[in-house]
């Protein structure tokens, strides 16, 4: 085990909750309840180097590591999961991909603009018949040798950040052959490329989020994106990081579902004395503290390990799994403490509870958890 934070991690954790306090914590329940995708404060969070902290100081980035951006996720979860959700899928499913699988070329073409949050990416491989089962794809990509470009045909469905002012691209896993699934990049705006309108969705109000629809959509053949045919096992890779991201951003959840129990524990009155000093309260609230503990545990010794070159895909899974269903959990737990207040959407933990569901959904359902860790303990399960 080794959990440590330097002194750069924890100058990061003041300077990025400090931001979210002044910048997001007053507006998020009026963006939540007006569906607001805030492009301002996104571009703000460009501008204070969020989006390109892991990536090198060549493209724009900061040069940092994975920890790193689990902080700055983990403390604007504390106060809005849509603005975390944003930047966790900004940097993990929009600009991981290039940096990881493109050319020096596509690097050079897209990065910089996403280091800067000047622009967003997003990463459509789930479909309405096609989620855990990504390997089901039927999104098809057929090469046009004559024009050599890339003609795309199919349907994406529920992916974040593809449809705002900010989108610059949705890199599209698609069908190339029998048997192949390959990973192009389609620019926003391109003809065929059409955005559909936003989800009504439970929670995540001011995330940006829509489906996809491909009609013989032509890119540039050179917009391949890593090897033809690898598309599937790229994103695989991509999705270890993310898990550990959104586990992080789980992590916030319940620091703040704990935080705001506490100060409402001790403020709120009945019977003639505040309601902590019952113990059927209390240990409640003494849970979210083990809950809040157990999660960042497991996500910042994930997170170690992958900036320190060792096997994380097990850790990954692990962390995912625990942090997203105590989040869930946390945020019942917060909600039933607040009694009726918890139920108004005024109320920040009614916010988080909406909003925690598809923690237990996104970038691999807990099942699929399940799967990887049985899988990685050995165990022969289909």
């Amino acid at each position: 085990m080794h959990v440590e934070f330097t002194e750069e991690h924890e100058a990061l954790r003041k300077v990025v909750r400090g931001f979210a306090e002044a910048e997001i914590a007053p507006h998020a329940e009026a963006w939540d309840r007006d569906h607001t995708f805030p492009v301002d404060v996104v571009r703000s969070m460009g501008d204070l180097g969020l989006f390109g902290i892991p990536f090198p100081e060549t493209y724009g980035g900061g040069g940092g590591d994975l920890t790193m951006l689990c902080i700055a996720i983990e403390e604007l979860a504390r106060v809005d999961h849509s603005m975390a959700i944003t930047l966790e899928a900004g940097v993990g499913l929009g600009a991981n991909p290039i940096y990881r699988f493109g050319t020096e070329e596509q690097r050079q073409t897209w990065l910089p603009d996403l280091c800067a949050g000047r622009a967003l990416g997003g990463f459509g491989l789930t479909e309405p018949e096609a989620g855990s089962d990504a390997g089901g794809t039927r999104t098809t990509a057929v090469l046009d040798e004559a024009a050599e470009e890339w003609v795309l045909d199919g349907e994406k469905a529920f992916i974040t950040n593809s449809g705002s002012e900010l989108t610059s691209f949705v890199t599209v896993t698609a069908r190339t052959g029998p048997g192949e699934i390959s990973a192009i990049v389609v620019p926003a705006g391109t003809a065929g490329f059409e955005v559909q309108a936003p989800y009504r969705k439970m929670g995540w109000h001011a995330s940006d989020t829509h489906g996809l629809t491909f009609t013989e959509c032509r890119v540039p053949a050179e917009n391949l994106l890593g090897e033809r045919g690898r598309g599937f096992a790229q994103f695989l890779k991509i999705l270890d990081e993310g898990r550990v991201a959104i586990s992080a951003l789980a992590v916030g959840c319940i620091d703040a579902c704990l935080a705001h129990c506490i100060r409402y524990a001790q403020d709120r009155n009945a019977f003639g004395r505040p309601i902590g000093a019952n113990q059927g309260l209390a240990f409640q609230i003494a849970d979210l503290a083990v809950m809040a503990e157990t999660a960042r545990l497991l996500t910042y010794q994930a997170a170690w390990l992958h900036d320190t070159g060792r096997p994380y895909k097990k850790a990954a899974a692990m962390a995912k799994l625990h942090s997203t269903e105590g989040a869930v959990t946390a945020t019942r737990i917060a909600t039933q403490v607040f009694g009726g207040y918890g139920y108004m959407d005024e109320t920040p933990v009614s916010r988080f509870y909406r909003d925690a569901k598809i923690l237990e959904i996104g970038e691999g359902t807990s099942e699929i958890q399940r799967l990887v860790i049985s899988r990685e303990l050995g165990l022969p399960v289909e």
